[in-house]
């Protein structure tokens, strides 16, 4: 394994970009502040770490049973090991509508002007 730190995020946009294959993406950078992409350009297995806090690198992997190790590893890390989007949105439990009683509740506070 390699790995290489990387300033910019338009260098790890363009090996996106070039990947032939993109295994896993862990991570969101607009709610996790980092997000971890797991891909292949040609022959080679990569890591790509983006990071609003601490350092982005690319990782190179030896082969695919090297990456899979650390694809676990993240999974782990991000908290991804038992959540199924697919399961998630076809139970519809965790859409039921709920019964709140809104009854007394205003918008509107009593000290505010009517005036704009």
């Amino acid at each position: 394994m390699e790995q290489m730190e990387v300033i910019s995020w338009k260098a790890l946009d363009a090996l996106k970009h070039a990947a032939t294959h993109i295994e896993e993406v862990f991570g969101d950078l607009d709610t996790n502040e980092q997000m971890a992409v797991f891909c292949s350009v040609e022959e080679d297995f990569l890591e790509l770490y983006y990071s609003e806090l601490e350092g982005n690198y690319i990782r190179r992997f030896e082969d695919e049973e090297e990456m899979r190790k650390y694809i676990a590893q993240r999974r782990t890390e991000f908290g991804d090991n038992e959540f199924d989007a697919e399961d998630y949105y076809s139970d519809e439990s965790n859409f039921a509508e709920e019964d709140d009683d809104y009854t007394g509740y205003k918008i509107k506070d009593d000290d505010e002007d009517d005036d704009f």
